[in-house]
């Protein structure tokens, strides 16, 4: 049960990126001539931007809440192209329903495939798209909960 005067705990970033799985993102880009590199920085300036999802699992970082963890097939992620080759994506966290803390994603193979792919469009190279888990597997998304809403990156909104 979400409590409407539960207080905002672990304010921090409300997303985070992953320059340690460039290299999923790397092999998946493998003979299709593409060099791409991760940018760290995360600057508006670039070339193309596109919201998208993808699936993962979430931790409560609250010792004292009794939430074990949650999967999502609905994480928001902004896909971000620069000049020179460069990319980055925004991962969205979300907040756990039981105390309003903000968890970090532990995310699955759909990050560097939809990259990948999103990397590969733009490009110009013919590609299939990848199966979207798509959803929420029947569960209500909350949006009161979701960063990538409140920060209007979000599909689901």
């Amino acid at each position: 049960m979400i409590l409407a005067s539960m207080p905002r705990k672990m304010k921090g970033q409300s997303w985070s990126m992953f320059p340690s799985l460039h290299g999923n993102v790397k092999k998946l880009l493998k003979g299709s001539g593409l060099g791409f590199s991760f940018q760290n920085a995360d600057q508006r300036n670039c070339a193309q931007e596109y919201d998208t999802n993808i699936k993962g699992r979430f931790s409560c970082l609250n010792s004292k809440c009794a939430a074990k963890g949650w999967s999502s097939n609905l994480i928001p992620i902004t896909i971000r192209m620069y000049h020179g080759q460069k990319y980055n994506a925004r991962v969205y966290h979300q907040r756990c329903k039981h105390c309003n803390w903000l968890a970090k994603p532990h995310l699955d193979g759909s990050y560097a495939e939809r990259i990948a792919y999103r990397l590969k469009k733009w490009s110009g190279i013919q590609v299939k798209q990848p199966p979207y888990g798509g959803g929420v597997d029947g569960r209500p998304h909350i949006t009161e909960l979701c960063e990538g809403c409140k920060a209007g990156h979000c599909k689901w909104t």
